[in-house]
């Protein structure tokens, strides 16, 4: 069997679908608790508030180091080792933090969110996980749907850090040993996926083009572009959020309850997303998500009032949600399937060191480009200005080329 297998009922897709969504459910329930807490127990161990996000910094570095050694691991070994050693990551991150925070040691804090952005990078694999069974027809539902699945991370994630936070002596240790545990439990479900081990390449087999020939390719290019500006301007804002919200006068649980509202904005629209894409085309849904991207910095820049931080990280949200859907769409249908571990292991490498870009900046204009919480956050969404043009233009580009160039 190859990894190409697509049945035409879409039935060992559907039944993967349900697994990937389960773990996007339990697994991914980490990322809200740790992107909720992780620049708040940073600001409290660093010694220089400008590295308060050095934390998220260093897990979406991680991802991104560990992008192309995973794809190349699944593209040998198969999705289900892939993801069952990402879970393990997740673990031995959940315990190094922990113990950082024993400890009160900065060091060893940043050195457990290292080892978590191993599992956050096997986790952006989901996604494409889901269309290497499904049809040609299925395939932008069923990568919709397996996002949708951080819905319920969206609700068990905050809710697990308001439970968690102060269940010990020492603040957030709690959490960490919930996320040790998620991945363990998570980890389980991987044995009912059923997504066949790609055959090892024969002498004669197609071997592709090269990562260079991939790049150059308009879809792929543009498709890596809207991707890396969506998922790391929804970081570089989401990052700082936590520290705004708390900076200008509200408490931890209105943070986490404003963390909520954003990952629920994420994962919601992926219920309809997919069928958006297939009704109006990619290339559209792409370009609404930029629009509602920007839409969300004019919100945050308006003020600080508790229902601006509210509309502002919804809308950021599904701005994220149609941007990054629709740029994986269009890359997973632009490559061959003996071409997936090449180019979805550079696309993330991209995408993430994007992200780690993103995430760095934006803990140094949130607490160390003005004199209080108010212009830090109006920094960091002026800063968004650039990359979405950087985006619509490339989009735009695609957009007016001959569709004969395109084929």
């Amino acid at each position: 069997m190859t990894d190409t297998l697509a049945p035409a009922d879409d039935r060992i897709a559907r039944r993967n679908v349900v697994v990937l969504v389960a773990a996007q459910a339990v697994l991914g329930a980490q990322m809200p608790m740790i992107f909720t807490i992780g620049g708040l127990a940073g600001q409290s161990l660093a010694s220089n508030v400008c590295l308060a996000t050095l934390p998220i910094s260093m897990i979406v570095l991680g991802s991104m180091l560990a992008a192309t050694p995973m794809s190349a691991i699944m593209q040998r070994w198969g999705r289900r080792a892939g993801f069952m050693l990402g879970a393990l990551m997740g673990a031995l991150g959940g315990i190094v933090g922990a113990y950082g925070l024993y400890l009160s040691s900065f060091p060893v804090f940043l050195a457990g969110s290292l080892l978590t952005g191993i599992y956050m990078s096997a986790h952006g694999f989901y996604r494409f996980a889901a269309a290497d069974t499904a049809s040609d027809a299925y395939r932008p539902k069923a990568i919709s749907y397996v996002m949708a699945g951080g819905l319920a991370a969206a609700i068990i994630g905050p809710q697990l850090v308001k439970l968690t936070a102060t269940a010990y002596v020492i603040p957030f240790l709690g959490t960490y040993v919930a996320v040790i545990t998620l991945n363990i439990v998570g980890s389980l479900l991987f044995l009912f996926l059923d997504i066949p081990r790609p055959a090892p390449p024969s002498a004669d087999s197609p071997r592709g083009r090269t990562r260079w020939e991939l790049i150059k390719t308009p879809r792929i290019a543009v498709a890596v572009i809207c991707g890396m500006v969506s998922y790391a301007l929804m970081n570089l804002v989401m990052t700082s959020t936590p520290l705004a919200v708390v900076g200008c006068g509200y408490a931890t649980n209105d943070a986490a309850d404003v963390v909520t509202s954003h990952v629920l904005a994420m994962f919601i629209p992926s219920f309809f997303t997919g069928h958006l894409i297939a009704r109006f085309g990619v290339e559209k849904i792409m370009a609404l998500g930029l629009v509602i991207l920007a839409a969300a910095g004019v919100v945050a820049l308006e003020g600080v009032d508790l229902n601006n931080f509210f509309l502002a990280l919804i809308l950021l949200g599904v701005g994220w949600n149609f941007g990054f859907i629709g740029a994986t769409t269009m890359l997973a249908a632009s490559h061959t399937p003996s071409e997936r571990g090449r180019m979805q292991g550079l696309n993330d490498l991209l995408v993430f060191g994007g992200v780690t870009f993103a995430s760095v900046a934006s803990g140094g204009l949130m607490n160390c480009s003005g004199g209080n919480p108010v212009e830090g956050w109006t920094a960091v969404n002026l800063a968004m200005a650039p990359f979405l043009v950087l985006a619509g233009g490339a989009l735009i580009w695609l957009m007016l080329r001959p569709k004969e160039e395109l084929a």
